[in-house]
């Protein structure tokens, strides 16, 4: 009689065996000393007598997040590189708003078929960006699940951990009418928006990954690729030089419509002036084939803002000057906070 083996119900231990032994050298290389455990270990232990000599009332934020259907556009492209780097800036993003600085990543990937390459792609991606921003890729999980993904379907969620001192939470509690909003651009769609991109792109339009549109400087899907930035250099540099920053809203599903609502204290509106903020070709594209008001617009993609911050109008020389060193990341004056109940308005 034929043995009935977990291969042949469609888990490859041994490819998981080989993805582990081609990621192993990428991830340790994002150690720092207080990773007390090697890749492999049951759980992730890291050490933090350092950091608590570092803060007086120390608080760790937690955050989740994927890269939602920007991984189609990957597999379109048979290109996964850069989709880790994408899973760092969308996690690490959502916890620097809060004034928090990033230690650790702990990623998920799941998929019908494990291929040991793409997983090398994604993990190698995913360390590069941790390694430039001194964050930890502790460990992670990689699923091999036939019968619930699609063939060549992949799924990729991170889980992010950080540090504030508990009296520097940046909550929006202080945002006051008269205070300025300033924002940082986005490089693209970052991970927000694709299911909308993509029908709009490929069924709407007809276009595939390879086209080349006038308007675009590299194909579709070269395009719809390009990483999310990662804004933490430029947010941490601005904390340690004690700028007063009263709020601040990653810019992903929702767009700004949805994310600036979430910081504001309950008597307060702001106004976007649309003609002061960054913007970038693709989002012309997309609204011109859509047809997109700006209500649709502005709460699917992040229309090129991709970090708003709050101050008081006096803090803009001091930020400016902090920023010189991050040349990166140009600053944005797009608006103005005033009366109202926690509403944006485009103007």
């Amino acid at each position: 009689m034929t043995s009935v083996t977990y291969q042949s119900a469609g888990v490859d231990i041994e490819a998981g065996n080989e993805a582990v032994r081609r990621i192993k050298q990428a991830v340790e290389s994002t150690f720092s000393d207080a990773v007390l455990t090697n890749i492999g270990s049951f759980g992730a232990m890291y050490d933090l007598k350092a950091i608590l000599n570092e803060y007086q009332h120390p608080v760790l934020v937690q955050s989740i997040d994927g890269v939602g259907t920007k991984m189609m556009v990957a597999k379109m492209m048979q290109k996964f590189d850069t989709i880790g780097i994408d899973l760092v800036s969308a996690t690490v993003n959502d916890i620097i708003v809060l004034g928090a600085k990033p230690l650790t990543l702990l990623d998920y990937i799941a998929n019908d078929k494990l291929n040991p390459r793409i997983v090398e792609e994604m993990v190698k991606g995913m360390a590069s960006a941790c390694r430039e921003n001194n964050i930890s890729l502790v460990g992670g999980e990689t699923a091999e699940m036939p019968g619930t993904y699609l063939p060549g379907e992949h799924d990729l969620v991170g889980v992010v951990t950080g540090v504030l001192e508990k009296e520097k939470a940046i909550l929006g509690k202080d945002i006051a009418v008269g205070d300025v909003v300033l924002a940082f651009p986005s490089s693209g769609l970052h991970t927000n928006g694709y299911s909308l991109a993509r029908k709009l792109l490929f069924d709407v339009g007809g276009h595939h990954v390879d086209s080349v549109l006038p308007e675009l400087t590299k194909s579709v899907g070269e395009t719809l690729l390009t990483p999310h930035l990662n804004y933490t250099k430029p947010v941490l540099a601005m904390l340690a030089n004690n700028i007063a920053i009263k709020g601040m809203a990653h810019i992903t599903g929702g767009g700004l419509l949805e994310n600036i609502p979430r910081i504001l204290p309950a008597h307060c509106d702001v106004e976007i002036e649309k003609a002061k903020c960054p913007t970038l070709p693709v989002f012309d594209v997309l609204c011109k084939l859509g047809h997109l008001n700006d209500a649709e617009a502005y709460k699917t993609f992040n229309m090129g803002v991709g970090l708003v911050m709050m101050v008081a109008p006096a803090m803009i020389d001091a930020m400016k000057a902090v920023l010189k060193h991050h040349t990166a990341f140009p600053l944005y004056e797009i608006g103005r906070v005033v009366p109202g109940a926690r509403k944006v308005r485009l103007v």
